[in-house]
């Protein structure tokens, strides 16, 4: 704490401050003053920016010290390689070692000068002239030895020295990472030196990458060699216990990751940021372990399957891990994620073989109801798929507990579906059985997806009772018997389920449009049943859009979808029908019948225009097939009519829209003519006279909406009278195209493009208030 001045001394103080701000401001009076009577142009001219420096002086310090050193270190390489022939042994000798001793004393006094930069470079061509020192040793002194052998002893002294000169001077950063880079070749040389083994050579080095883990307690630089020469150790184990041929071989390689893994796990027990060494070790000693069980279930039948599942197993206690809380967090996450990873490839193996038994089910469709007995493949999963599928489920149960994150809860989920579904097909049971079982996990699904309570568990359940239902319905389309009986019962449970008020509004609208799918197979496969014409089966098809348009307001939260499954049943009624234009407009007669009931209703009144143009249309095709060339007689009756209620209304009700009013009617008579025209033949009378009225009575409604301000003439009149323009003119475009040249067309196009886009911003505004003018008519 400052000791306050006497009010004398603070005082004397405060005045001498004052009196220097006075003095400083005086003169940057003055300053102001000279620098405003100078020339304009010179007072208020810009300072011209310096040149930024392209490089810092130190980044171009250390540029030129890095130059410096790699042009004595070549120097160094060429006098070893190109001139040593050219001295004596004594001269060599002394040259190399005089030299190298100056390169490794010059950073003392460097160092003392406060030269890190420089010190630093002559040191690294001082550790480069060691190696130089013991290259020349070899070829001179040593030329008969073993140069693997020799390679690991240099490797190793190397590395004492560099360590001992970089402790010396622990200024330079250096000398320590080189020594820790030698340290990483003695074991692995020598043990290539010695011709060892694949395992011999992992021992090798899982040891240098222990005393790298050590090391790295202290520098962390350690940690990357560790984790580098750790992988290769585990790569030849792996690699040794894959390729085992008896349980006995496997040992060996089991041994050497069975102390991966402890290293491993030490490493992370040690050091809270070795998650990962943990992890490895978690995976080492899973592939260990089930390695050594490989070679007696490889010789089983599918034991292929039951090697994966004999990895899970043994990978199942690492989760167990994360529970016990005298474990350190670091080796707890990292055994834990292990063990997940393992599950997780066991599970996606089990999948993939279940996923195969789904889709040879689609197979059925080339024979429908065929009763083909199912083949069995040579090299059936067999029962270890679902035993897989189930214990990974398991696992993501035991996840989901310990985790807030929903991921493992909606895996298992799916896996235990997957499971407990392909097993009865996986096991061999008759066929009927198959379908029961397969029904019932459907079933169980579908409850579970309606009676959850989260969210993201019911959706997935939903999907999967959807996956299955699809499968089951698929593989009963092989017999009759079976297509009524799942279809129905599927169809039953589908309608439950929308019906189950508690369940969430997804799942009960996906079981609505289950449940009117399944109505309409079961429709289809009874037509198909009776021997009927596939252009009949339309009739009982469109019961189902007639049951969901009686039942409107009573199918409460799933009444939309509903009438969307329903109104796609319509659509395959109209496709069926089309082979034959009798029962085609039957058919579009009676969707115009359940549409008009339907638009009763105050909600669904926007169904009277689909019924409206369901009627035309069943009409027009009437008339087709009748061979009517003038549909006019049979339009005009109905189109003076329905003009003369709209303009009643109108009159009655001047909000009503010009659609309401005049658009059914124009529409009745415009629309067939402009089909007709279409279609009518080339040459005769009635090709030029039909275009002429179509487009005087074309031009007359779309001058009669203009005039009255009416939107339904307007653009119905206006879209028949260039219609039948084009129709008139496409002739003599076509010749005239064809005389132009080849470069015309495009010219032009890209003229329009030019002047469209200059424009553009004008055309915008002239369209949007085209648009608005349309939509203030009535």
């Amino acid at each position: 704490m400052n000791t306050p001045l006497p009010p004398a001394e603070e005082l004397a103080l405060i005045d001498r401050e004052l009196a220097q701000l006075d003095a400083r401001r005086l003169y940057l009076l003055g300053r102001r003053d000279w620098l405003l009577r100078l020339p304009a142009p010179l007072a208020w001219a810009p300072a011209a920016p310096a040149h930024p420096k392209e490089a810092s002086a130190p980044s171009a310090q250390n540029v030129l010290l890095t130059l410096g050193a790699v042009l004595l270190a070549v120097a160094a390489l060429a006098f070893t390689l190109l001139s040593w022939g050219s001295l004596g042994i004594a001269g060599r000798s002394a040259v190399l070692a005089a030299v190298t001793a100056a390169a490794l004393a010059a950073p003392v006094p460097l160092l003392r000068r406060g030269l890190a930069s420089t010190a630093e470079s002559v040191a690294a061509v001082g550790l480069l002239l060691t190696v130089l020192d013991a290259y020349a040793l070899y070829a001179v002194g040593l030329p008969g030895t073993d140069g693997t052998a020799y390679a690991a002893g240099a490797a190793a002294v190397l590395a004492a020295v560099w360590a001992g000169y970089g402790s010396a001077l622990r200024t330079l950063r250096i000398p320590l990472p080189a020594a820790v880079l030698a340290a990483q070749f003695p074991l692995p040389l020598a043990a290539l030196a010695a011709q060892a083994g694949p395992q011999e050579l992992g021992w090798a080095l899982l040891a240098t990458a222990a005393l790298d883990a050590a090391l790295a307690l202290r520098a962390r630089a350690a940690a990357v060699p560790a984790a580098v020469l750790g992988a290769g150790a585990l790569l030849i184990g792996a690699t040794g216990s894959w390729s085992a041929a008896s349980a006995g071989a496997a040992l060996a390689p089991a041994g050497l990751l069975l102390a991966a893994a402890a290293l491993g796990t030490a490493a992370a027990w040690r050091e809270p940021r070795a998650w990962a060494a943990a992890l490895a070790g978690g995976v080492a000693a899973v592939v260990a372990l089930g390695g050594v069980a490989r070679p007696a279930l490889t010789g089983l039948l599918s034991g292929g399957a039951w090697v994966v599942a004999a990895h899970l197993v043994v990978a199942l206690p690492l989760l167990a891990v994360v529970r016990v809380r005298a474990v350190p967090e670091p080796v707890r996450r990292g055994l834990a994620l292990a063990g997940s990873a393992v599950a997780a490839l066991a599970a996606l193996a089990a999948g993939a073989a279940a996923a195969s038994t789904l889709v040879d089910r689609v197979g059925v469709l080339d024979e429908v109801w065929a009763a083909t007995a199912p083949a069995r493949d040579p090299y059936w999963p067999g029962a270890a798929v679902p035993v897989t599928l189930l214990m990974a489920a398991g696992a993501g149960r035991w996840l989901s507990r310990v985790s807030p994150r929903p991921e493992p809860g909606t895996a298992a989920v799916i896996l235990a579906w997957a499971g407990l579904f392909t097993a009865p097909e996986l096991l061999g049971l008759p066929v009927a059985a198959v379908f029961a079982a397969q029904t019932a996990v459907t079933g169980a699904a579908a409850v579970a997806a309606l009676r959850t309570r989260e969210r993201a568990a019911g959706l997935t359940a939903a999907g999967c009772a959807l996956l299955g239902a699809v499968s089951v319905s698929l593989g009963a389309l092989d017999g009759r018997a079976a297509t009524f009986a799942v279809w129905g019962l599927l169809g039953a449970l589908c309608a439950a389920g929308a019906a189950y008020g508690p369940a969430p509004r997804p799942v009960r609208a996906g079981a609505a449009v289950c449940a009117v799918g399944y109505a309409t197979g079961l429709l289809v496969a009874a037509a198909a049943v009776s021997d009927l014409a596939v252009v009949w089966w339309a009739l009982p098809v469109l019961a189902v859009p007639a049951v969901v348009a009686a039942l409107g307001p009573k199918l409460g939260a799933v009444r939309v979808p509903a009438e969307i499954a329903a109104g796609a049943a319509g659509i395959l009624a109209v496709v069926l029908s089309t082979g034959r234009a009798g029962t085609l407009a039957l058919v579009l007669a009676l969707a115009a019948v359940i549409c008009s009931g339907a638009a009763v209703r105050a909600d669904r009144r926007a169904l009277g225009w689909a019924a409206g143009a369901l009627f035309a249309a069943a009409s027009w095709v009437r008339l087709a097939q009748a061979g009517v060339t003038a549909p006019e007689a049979y339009t005009l009756p109905v189109t003076v009519p329905a003009l003369v209620l709209g303009l009643l209304r109108r009159r009655t009700d001047p909000a009503a829209s010009s659609w309401t009013a005049y658009g059914p009617g124009l529409a009745a008579t415009l629309l067939p003519s402009l089909l007709a025209v279409f279609g009518g033949s080339p040459t005769g009378t009635a090709s030029w006279l039909r275009p002429l009225l179509l487009g005087l009575a074309a031009l007359g409604v779309t001058l009669a909406g203009a005039h009255r301000r009416l939107q339904a003439p307007l653009l119905l009149g206006g879209a028949v009278l260039a219609a039948v323009a084009l129709h008139e003119l496409a002739p003599y475009v076509v010749q005239i195209a064809g005389a132009l040249p080849r470069w015309v067309p495009p010219a032009l196009a890209g003229l329009l493009l030019l002047a469209v886009g200059a424009t553009y911003e004008k055309r915008l505004r002239e369209a949007r208030r085209l648009k608005d003018a349309i939509g203030r008519l009535g």
